[in-house]
């Protein structure tokens, strides 16, 4: 059975190499770690092809196309329900 009362110290990194040595060749180490880390995951991306790349681009503006119209036709409406109401 443990004690509840008794609690845990860390135990401290031991000096020298162990430790990663020199701060500025710990941050080269960190710095070169986190470029190699950035190339690596690019190398997994897949660029889209020509023809998907053109075929997501009609997408996209169809879909800003109807968008647009579908607020302006809203816009609309509603300046004409206001002229309405108020008598404008």
């Amino acid at each position: 059975m443990t004690d509840v009362g008794q609690t845990r110290t860390p135990s401290k990194p031991a000096k020298g190499k162990e430790s990663g040595g020199n701060p500025i060749s710990r941050w080269f180490k960190a710095l070169t770690l986190f470029v190699s880390q950035i190339l690596d995951e690019l190398r997994k991306v897949v660029r889209p092809t020509r023809s998907e790349l053109w075929n997501y681009t009609l997408v996209v503006i169809v879909f800003v196309t109807v968008m647009m119209a579908f607020v302006a036709g809203l816009d609309l409406g509603f300046s004409k329900l206001v002229g309405l109401v108020f008598g404008s």
